[in-house]
């Protein structure tokens, strides 16, 4: 037989983090309307809370929580090294990406 972790399965629980992540989500909508950082620091600021959701769904509606600490570093180091792997790919064309002329696009009407 395997070994099932044990884990509790209260309700409230869940209905926790779902009130964190619909909390997290509001403030998202909210910076995104209201527009409160400079562009680069919004997008900063929305990927970290977009990180701290996904280790909430993560952690628990995938029950990652309550698997032991090898399956966990797993999963920590290899999206790590996909990120790695994604800044070395993207980072060399970053630079490419240049806003457009003084302008265009602003009030145009196709």
């Amino acid at each position: 037989m395997h070994d099932v972790a044990k884990h509790d399965d209260s309700k409230g629980q869940y209905f926790w983090v779902w009130g964190a992540l619909l909390f997290l989500t509001a403030v998202e909508v909210w910076l995104g309307y209201r527009q409160v950082f400079e562009p680069v620091r919004m997008l900063q600021v929305l990927l970290l809370l977009s990180v701290i959701k996904s280790a909430l769904i993560i952690g628990y509606f995938m029950h990652l929580k309550f698997e032991k600490a090898i399956m966990r570093w797993m999963l920590v180091i290899s999206v790590t090294g996909c990120f790695v792997i994604m800044y070395f790919f993207f980072f060399p064309d970053a630079d490419r990406v240049k806003p457009p002329p003084s302008g265009v696009g602003i009030g145009q009407k196709s």
